[in-house]
């Protein structure tokens, strides 16, 4: 009985060896590790306190060498759940949920994060009058961002009722007729010459809007304002 006792005080002390850091949860399990190469692994809780009139809200989830993998879930101080977020290669991929602070959905959000070891993807472009409809296919260059892919809604958190939804084709929204507006980056690519190729094979381009188009020009030259990429950062606000 000594022995064994021995023996499995043992292993416990040799497992908690790998670990250059780590935390006890209340149910005895072990959090937040830091390996010994530094890099965040296992399952975590991040608590983030309020700053600049910005609430505090508490997350968890899951680490693959230092990169938020899967299901992250996000809290209020009160115990509220204000997002759901799937992550892969530490980028948003797939559908993404966000709730007010009084529990109701507000926005579903879809996302594509690409394999970073390839320099390109493949997606293809469906008929929004028909989605069983494939229209075109689009190769895109790797930035190494998430993007913006699939259908977006948004609800109206006291009914329920889904208020507006666009459709975004790797972060050009897409359009009823298919095409995008300012499509060009997600035309057909020759991955052999690392160009786009001739028009003739290209996604019909959609004229922007003039009220676009004002808004550019009067903004022009004007420091840019950081846009959501699908990599970890903050909550957006419901």
């Amino acid at each position: 009985m000594r022995l064994l006792l021995v023996f499995v005080l043992f292993i416990s002390i040799s497992g908690y060896g790998q670990w250059k850091s780590y935390i006890i949860g209340v149910k005895g399990d072990t959090l937040n590790r830091v390996d010994m190469k530094g890099l965040k692994q296992g399952p975590w809780t991040i608590k983030v306190p309020e700053l600049r009139g910005e609430r505090g809200y508490e997350e968890e989830g899951y680490f693959e060498n230092d990169l938020k993998e899967g299901i992250w879930r996000k809290f209020a101080e009160n115990g509220v759940k204000i997002a759901e977020e799937t992550y892969r290669w530490g980028k948003l991929h797939g559908k993404q949920y966000y709730f007010t602070y009084n529990g109701g959905l507000v926005r579903e959000e879809s996302w594509r994060a690409i394999d970073p070891a390839n320099a390109y993807d493949t997606v293809p472009v469906y008929d929004l009058k028909d989605p069983s409809k494939i229209l075109t296919m689009a190769i895109v260059k790797n930035d190494g961002v998430a993007m913006k892919h699939g259908k977006w809604l948004y609800y109206d958190p006291r009914e329920g009722t889904v208020e507006a939804s666009e459709v975004y084709v790797m972060n050009k929204l897409q359009t009823d007729d298919g095409s995008m507006f300012n499509d060009d980056e997600i035309r057909p690519i020759a991955i052999s010459q690392g160009k786009q190729k001739s028009d003739t094979a290209a996604v019909k381009t959609t004229q922007k809007p003039q009220v676009i188009l004002d808004y550019e020009k009067k903004n022009s030259g004007k420091k840019k304002i950081k846009v959501r990429d699908g990599s970890t950062g903050n909550l957006p606000k419901p």
